[in-house]
């Protein structure tokens, strides 16, 4: 299981799992779109290269879940697929595939405002790392 949702009030969040910090970021990256879209249905057409900071891990989902978010709300384009080239300590770097939205292909199912640092956690586990996020809906 790569996510479940969270229930909160007036917002919803997510709990990611990764065996890894690289695959702990690729499934909030992935489970955040998959609220937002019907990923299967995404046909990505070009690839976007990025780098993300942050100060410490927490940090740096939020602000790694905010910059992809804002490809969405800012340019619309929707994440098909993440390839994380380095996680190193609070920097990230990616390429991702992409995809423009088509209002007459794409079915948006959320909408999401905003990745919230309100009860941001992201924790090493016994069987690898975990992550609670809220969004702002």
């Amino acid at each position: 299981m790569k996510y479940r949702l969270i229930d909160h009030t007036a917002d919803f969040g997510i709990h990611v799992f990764g065996s890894d910090l690289k695959d702990l970021f690729s499934n909030a990256a992935y489970a955040m779109f998959d609220q937002i879209t019907v990923i299967k249905d995404l046909q990505p057409e070009k690839e976007l290269k990025i780098n993300v900071t942050g100060n410490d891990w927490p940090d740096l989902m939020v602000n790694w879940l905010r910059e992809l978010l804002y490809l969405w709300t800012g340019k619309e384009l929707l994440v098909k697929h993440i390839d994380i080239q380095t996680l190193l300590e609070y920097n990230l770097t990616a390429t991702l595939k992409i995809d423009s939205f088509k209002p007459d292909h794409h079915v948006i199912k959320n909408d999401i405002k905003a990745v919230t640092y309100h009860q941001i956690q992201v924790n090493q586990v016994t069987d690898g790392w975990e992550s609670r996020i809220i969004f702002d809906v």
